[in-house]
């Protein structure tokens, strides 16, 4: 049976990890690890949301001692915490903090009390040996392109993994690199470089987690070098932008999306250290790195390949433990060198024309004054629904039109946002993505705020309505006479037409050239009316609710007798 070890330091007294001012040995990891095993509930699967990079590595390879598997969620939010106890039933959580879960909990103070620091010299030095073919966590789609699904990683293939990282990071070298880390270990990425790598390379894990400039610059200070900051390019503009003396920082690891040549370049120059990105997914986990300031491509890890099945690209080999499809655009330019275009989810075609998110996202960051931003696309809509680019961008001191005008400088006209929406800030996670959903919420907010024209009106219908008491009980949507009467009463305001809303219109009046009702719709929905008035003398209707056309229709008013 193929083992490897639970961490990659010989000697007793090699150092593990540091914070806190102190410095953790191997013997006193592996007395921690063996302590909370010993203390561990009877369920096969641990919720591990310990904020502390050491004690989160503790429960990791305490579970993996007891045979037992971490779950690794994207989000801790009361939906997905319901979805993983669905999903595993006998869950139960590991935390440093107070939590509000309604999931069994073990507190890491609970089960780790005090105990004397020479009680880890006392039993004999020797390294859990864990079987390759352990499943040693579950992690989760991020949610970026769709609905969280769940991706067994085994112990062997994340050990692979993390020996292939070290090599090509220059881990391997003999000197105890120090790992700082602004991302939290519970994602892919901080799992692998900021846990994993230092437990299989030998290397020092800093427990810190530090998130503003302030707080990097002394979690750097206080971490010995030679040392390697992993972040994003979220951190890392603000790090650069902050005016702070940063602490030499001999290597930097940054996550792929998005980060600027231009910020590459500055923090390069300004640090005197290489930048690296990494590229992976939750499926594959890491498979190759570049350094843009020296190559748009990316090299893969040893023994990673690519191939081409049915026009999708799929990665084998290495620590991948079974081929498995990419969901981004890759053009081979070797075996082992790519060109990366971006998602296959964030492909476009407008008009016949195609982009993608990412190059346009890459365009808007270009920008100078731009701090982040982000293009989006709304679903297709049913019918004959038009669907608009928006973008959202941060950038003080500029205004939407300064924008546009850039933007114009750099695509195609066609790929313009319409709208351009200024914000303060974007909501991105921790590990600086944007999922799909967030973007998607901040499109319906502004359309429902966005100032109305005078061909526009905005209603809803309440759900004390008497419509609703016997149509569709129990689940309730709103009768498509009271959208058409909705309509009505739009088209009459929008003609000048005299009348108020609740009055009955005289039917020899109005004609009903035609109507659709496209989307069901629910008590209280927040609906805008748009009129458009026709070449034919009738007047368009379409009832949206955000982005949603949910009817649509042609009226023709005659005047009263």
């Amino acid at each position: 049976m193929t083992t490897f070890p639970l961490i990659a330091h010989t000697q007793a007294d090699d150092v593990v990890a540091c914070g806190h001012g102190q410095t953790v040995t191997a013997g006193h990891f592996l007395a921690d690890v063996r302590q909370l095993a010993a203390a561990l509930p009877a369920g096969k699967h641990v919720l591990n949301v310990c904020a502390d990079r050491y004690r989160f590595a503790v429960g990791m390879a305490a579970a993996l001692l007891a045979d037992k598997i971490s779950l690794l969620p994207p989000t801790l939010t009361p939906e997905m915490v319901k979805q993983v106890r669905s999903f595993a039933p006998d869950v139960f959580c590991l935390a440093d903090q107070p939590q509000s879960f309604t999931l069994p909990l073990l507190h890491w103070a609970d089960a780790m009390p005090p105990r004397s620091p020479d009680t880890a010299s006392v039993a004999p030095y020797e390294v859990p040996q864990i079987p390759a073919s352990r499943i040693a966590t579950i992690m989760f789609t991020s949610g970026s392109t769709g609905t969280p699904v769940a991706h067994r990683k085994s112990w062997g293939g994340l050990v692979r993994s993390a020996r292939a990282e070290a090599g090509r990071l220059g881990l391997l070298d003999g000197r105890k690199h120090s790992i700082v880390a602004t991302v939290p270990p519970q994602h892919m990425f901080g799992f692998e470089s900021t846990v994993l790598l230092p437990l299989q390379s030998g290397a020092i894990l800093v427990a810190a987690h530090p998130f503003y400039p302030a707080d990097i610059c002394t979690a750097l200070a206080e971490s010995g070098r030679p040392r390697m900051l992993v972040t994003t390019p979220v951190h890392l503009k603000a790090l650069m932008s902050s005016g702070l003396d940063i602490p030499k920082t001999d290597q930097l690891l940054s996550a792929t999306a998005p980060l600027p040549p231009q910020l590459a370049l500055a923090t390069e120059e300004r640090l005197q250290a290489p930048l690296l990105e990494i590229y992976g997914s939750t499926e594959t986990g890491q498979i190759a790195t570049r350094r843009m300031t020296q190559d748009e491509a990316w090299t893969l890890f040893p023994d990673v390949t690519l191939s081409v099945k049915q026009g999708q690209t799929w990665a084998s080999g290495g620590h991948i433990d079974q081929s498995t499809p990419l969901a981004d655009e890759l053009e081979s330019l070797s075996e082992t060198r790519f060109i990366l275009h971006g998602r296959t989810a964030d492909l476009i075609n407008i008009a016949g024309k195609r982009s993608s998110l990412g190059y346009l996202n890459h365009q808007l960051h270009a920008i100078p004054g731009v701090m982040d931003g982000a293009f989006f696309m709304p679903d297709d809509g049913p019918g004959d629904t038009v669907v608009r680019l928006m973008a959202f961008v941060v950038a003080p001191g500029l205004t939407a039109p300064t924008l546009l005008a850039a933007l114009r400088e750099r695509v195609d006209a066609i790929f313009i946002p319409r709208p351009l929406v200024l914000l303060d800030a974007l909501p991105r996670n921790s590990t600086g993505k944007l999922p799909r959903d967030m973007l998607a919420a901040l499109a319906r907010e502004h359309l429902q705020k966005r100032p109305l024209s005078p061909m526009e009106t905005r209603f809803s219908i309440e759900p004390d309505h008497p419509a609703f008491a016997g149509h569709f009980p129990g689940s309730p949507i709103v009768p498509g006479v009271l959208l058409l009467d909705a309509a009505l009463h739009a088209v009459r305001q929008a003609r000048g037409t005299p009348g108020s809303a609740g009055a009955t219109v005289p039917a020899d009046i109005c004609q009903i050239s035609s109507a659709k009702f496209l989307s069901p719709v629910g008590p209280g929905e927040t609906l805008t009316i748009s009129c458009t008035n026709t070449a034919s003398g009738g007047t368009r209707f379409d009832i949206c609710s955000g982005d949603r056309k949910v009817a649509t229709g042609t009226l023709v008013l005659s005047p009263s007798p």
